[in-house]
């Protein structure tokens, strides 16, 4: 077992991504959209991804890294906050 995932979470595939027209990459958490990747960081990640891309775990653990510790219970609630 990886020391990366020990709870493996990533082998039930939480992240997803799509590469638009324009060469940025959009990544999507849970079917909801987390973060855009544009720019250098876009063509790193794409390059990346296509090296790995017989490896779902490779790409889920490469998504994970780029979109950083965004789950921390900071997350916005938007117009319909809890109280």
């Amino acid at each position: 077992m990886s020391e990366i995932d020990k709870r493996n979470r990533l082998s039930e595939e939480p992240f997803a991504y799509q590469i638009t027209k324009k060469g940025t990459v959009v990544i999507y958490y849970g079917g909801k959209q987390i973060k855009i990747v544009k720019d250098r960081d876009a063509e790193r990640l794409i390059a990346r991804i296509k090296e790995v891309e017989d490896n779902i775990i490779e790409i889920q653990l490469l998504l994970a890294k780029i979109t950083g510790n965004f789950k921390r219970g900071n997350e916005k609630f938007g117009k319909n906050k809890r109280k």
